[in-house]
């Protein structure tokens, strides 16, 4: 519903009776238990349950909540929508003020925030990253999208409200819906089709980044605690997994099936099958469960392995097969072990994370690859590790025998803090055709003449539209001089809206009148600049435009040590660019060495990458770019070893 930016009203205190009433109102709507100390003598429970039922009012609408109406518009036909949102602030947010609650007619709608904070307060359903992905553009989740069922909760029925988080994080709610049927009484979600929850909000939303400091959303957490724990009210995942029959095609997965009965919930969702492999000596990857820690940690050494034979086979004529030395622990895992996990099925991919290895991390996982005399490396900064060389003839390396990977276009990397890795395959934007649009947002001062037009106050326009628009409102409000058609005469809401106190604006409240063009130009003035980047045959209305100028890609030449000239691209990532396989092809067409790493400066939560290539190497940039769509005004050039701008 928040995919456009939601009118919110001035903010009030929620008075003290008001927010306790709210508070029980959400408590008794959502069937909450109110904690009580078990072990309390009889005479201390009824203490025990007011302080319960303080904290449960405290946690789900904090002290300091403020509340305001709001408008919107949602679904196809653009109804507009009103309702009362509530803010406020958690224990350990910093006093970051967001937004918790949402009314919406006589229902309360949790907001993320409010989930990652009190564990439970709806039943949780799950589907596969890349359905969230879709949710989180606005999608609903359609029926053969659910997953980890059945059974399904309990209290998921017809016209609940529930969360939804994916299998690769599956503590982490990540969109809010209501349900459209009764989740709860499915038998079987193979084969049926539908709409199974109608999605309200979501991390990534107009409603998840509103702030009261104007700040961006907060990135949702790795792992939250009390989301996997079943509260004795559904069957644990081993315990359905052992209740599923692999036989029976009412239960769930058939070894025997087809890969056309295997995919039909994929594509009723858009996912993309995955190809598993078809003989017995894999048959076990079909079954969607649980790995041990021993599997996981075998399926780690392995993708190791099989990432170092890959550039072996891919990279014959480079001394090092295309690995530039030394390597950062962190490109280790995305270059040589992420593509080729075994992730055939959700509870895999789910399963083989690097927390889930007896290691725990990245820097124990290397250091027990040199303890293997596989490679060496050696700490950095005391809190990693940098691999110097892999011995390429190592006996485990010569030997391994590479399996089938899932199928995909070409190896990727697997998602990291449950956000999908960008692609490792230079074909993904090579050839594509981009296209930048630019467009303004109207102030609110500017809303009396959008509505007169009928128009969106809060919409996104280009400029001849805006202009259109002032044109229609003239002619509504009968404002052209009849003498002279290129004047329009002022009225106290143009005077508001367009004219300010410089020379000329007080000349044409003094005449009463203002050339059309005059007025035109500070329509568009009075807008703020959005900008959208388009790619192949997508439109605009699929965009989500961001606010501000639209960012270039730059290329930076500077002079190391002495006399030694490198260039570095970044800005990659908004053109749909990976940096890595950009990387690979310069490699080559420069034939010198390349690397990848965060650009100084950058935020660690949304890391912008670099790329750096030996030697004075625009031209060749430039040429790599415009394969990928990109045109030369779209970049900037800083020449520092001659200390100007080219």
């Amino acid at each position: 519903m928040f995919k456009k930016k939601p009118t919110i009203k001035p903010l009030s205190p929620l008075k003290s009776s008001d927010r306790r009433r709210t508070a029980d109102q959400i408590i008794a709507d959502f069937g909450i238990d109110i904690p009580v100390d078990a072990d309390a003598n009889p005479d201390d429970k009824a203490a025990s349950s007011t302080a319960g039922l303080t904290a449960l009012r405290k946690s789900l609408l904090p002290e300091n909540a403020l509340s305001a109406r709001f408008t919107t518009t949602a679904g196809p036909d653009l109804k507009q929508v009103s309702g009362t949102i509530y803010v406020g602030s958690h224990e350990g947010t910093s006093g970051e003020q967001r937004v918790l609650w949402v009314k919406v007619g006589d229902k309360m709608y949790p907001t993320v925030y409010t989930l990652w904070h009190n564990p439970r307060i709806v039943p949780l359903l799950y589907t596969p990253l890349v359905v969230v992905e879709k949710m989180q553009g606005g999608a609903d989740l359609m029926t053969p999208g659910l997953q980890r069922g059945p059974p399904f909760p309990k209290k998921a029925t017809k016209g609940a409200i529930v969360a939804i988080a994916s299998l690769e994080a599956p503590t982490v709610p990540m969109a809010v819906g209501e349900c459209v049927i009764d989740v709860s009484a499915l038998g079987k979600v193979q084969g049926t089709k539908g709409m199974a929850v109608s999605t309200f909000h979501w991390a990534g939303d107009e409603l998840w980044s509103w702030s009261s400091t104007g700040k961006a959303g907060t990135e949702p957490p790795d792992v939250l605690q009390g989301w996997d724990d079943d509260n004795g009210e559904e069957a644990s995942l081993a315990e359905r997994t052992a209740a599923v029959d692999l036989d029976d095609e009412e239960g769930g997965i058939t070894l025997d099936a087809t890969p056309t009965e295997r995919s039909e919930a994929e594509k009723a969702q858009g996912v993309q099958g995955e190809d598993a492999p078809s003989n017995n000596d894999f048959i076990d990857v079909l079954e969607d469960k649980e790995l041990t820690t021993k599997e996981i940690d075998e399926a780690f050494k392995n993708a190791f392995l099989y990432g170092v034979r890959y550039h072996m086979d891919h990279n014959k004529g480079h001394p090092s097969y295309g690995l530039d030395f030394p390597i950062s622990q962190t490109n280790v895992m995305s270059t040589l072990v992420l593509p080729f996990l075994p992730t055939y099925t959700p509870a895999r991919t789910a399963s083989l994370q690097i927390k889930k290895t007896s290691w725990k991390n990245l820097r124990k996982f290397v250091r027990y690859l040199d303890k293997q005399q596989i490679l060496k490396c050696k700490d950095r900064d005391g809190n990693e590790v940098v691999v110097l060389d892999i011995d390429f003839k190592d006996r485990q390396i010569e030997s391994f025998v590479p399996y089938r990977l899932p199928k995909k276009d070409a190896p990727t990397a697997a998602s990291v803090n449950g956000k999908p890795a960008a692609p490792l395959s230079a074909e993904s934007s090579v050839g594509q055709k981009l296209k930048l649009v630019s467009v303004l947002r109207p102030k609110e001062k500017l809303a009396p003449i959008l509505s007169a037009s009928k128009a969106d106050p809060r919409g996104l326009y280009t400029p001849s539209e805006l202009k259109q628009l002032l044109i229609a409102y003239i002619e509504a409000e009968n404002l052209i001089d009849p003498k002279n058609k290129r004047l329009i005469r002022i009225n106290p809401q143009l005077a508001d809206a367009l004219l300010g106190s410089s020379a000329a604006d007080n000349a044409a409240l003094s005449s009463g009148a203002m050339p059309r063009d005059a007025l035109a130009e500070r329509m568009v003035a009075a807008s703020s600049p959005f900008h959208a980047i388009i790619r192949n045959d997508a439109d605009i209305s699929d965009a989500k435009p961001k606010a501000g100028a639209p960012p270039k890609i730059q290329i930076t030449l500077e002079t190391r040590s002495g006399n030694k000239t490198v260039t570095k691209v970044h800005g990659l990532e908004p053109y749909y660019i990976s940096p890595q396989p950009l990387a690979d092809e310069l490699r080559k067409t420069c034939a010198g060495s390349t690397s990848v790493d965060k650009l100084q400066g950058s935020s660690p939560k949304a890391p912008v990458m670099e790329v750096m290539v030996q030697g004075p190497q625009k031209d060749a940039i430039m040429k790599a770019l415009e394969k990928r769509g990109v045109q030369r005004n779209w970049v900037d050039v800083v020449d520092k070893t001659k200390g100007k701008k080219k």
